[in-house]
């Protein structure tokens, strides 16, 4: 089993000035207290989420206290590959490459749903915007470099309140089995750990790391 890894206490001193960051569902949560530190540091920090009026309150909340920090909100909806697709696209059509990509925004046991293109909620949610997104940034990551993908994974993954995480390819929407909003979510988290290791892989060399975050705040990185 991998070793879970603390991040490192000087790490949270360190300048990030020039460093451009997008954290998704970074209006509330874990999220937001990642946009907030990466902003004192000096980072250049995109607010990626849904509900843009509570980004816009966050924004506010963090200028009043770190007045020189750099924040901007953007529009992404994880529910809607439309969305993603526009917000990459906006990225593209920006001021300069990414250094880092947080893939932070989740649901957790909702009721039985689809998103707008049709998937099951969470794994659309948690998984599927999130890979989609991935791969639409990796080239301004790619212009960044060294830069880093982090992936907000759960222990979830492995069992979420006695349901087995696990994949199940043949029916990842829920259509032919019954809906299990704790099983659709350890399918999603474990999704994420899945790709999480696949990007290690497929990025090697690039100067992208890869790392899996624990919702919890614990990080492991994957060689």
């Amino acid at each position: 089993m991998a070793k879970a890894l603390m991040c490192a206490p000087e790490l949270l001193s360190k300048d990030l000035t020039g460093r451009r960051i997008v954290v998704t569902g970074g209006n509330s949560g874990i999220g937001f207290v990642c946009v907030k530190q990466l902003a004192s540091q000096g980072a250049h920090v995109v607010l990626a989420c849904r509900r843009v009026g509570e980004g816009e309150k966050r924004v506010v909340e963090i200028l009043s206290e770190f007045p020189k920090a750099s924040v901007e909100v953007q529009a992404l909806d994880l529910g809607d590959l439309a969305s993603v697709r526009a917000f990459a696209e906006l990225r593209a059509a920006g001021d300069g490459p990414l250094h880092g990509l947080l893939n932070n925004a989740g649901v957790m046991n909702t009721d039985e749903g689809k998103t707008k293109d049709g998937f099951e909620t969470q794994i659309g949610v948690n998984h599927l915007g999130h890979f989609l997104l991935t791969e639409l940034l990796v080239p301004l990551l790619e212009k960044g470099a060294p830069s880093r993908i982090v992936n907000v994974s759960s222990c979830f993954h492995d069992k979420a309140m006695g349901r087995d995480g696990k994949i199940v390819i043949d029916d990842l929407f829920f259509e032919s089995r019954k809906y299990d909003g704790w099983e659709a979510y350890a399918q999603s988290k474990l999704a994420n750990l899945l790709h999480a290791r696949a990007l290690a892989k497929h990025l090697d060399g690039k100067g992208i790391v890869e790392h899996l975050g624990e919702s919890m705040g614990v990080f492991e990185k994957l060689n």
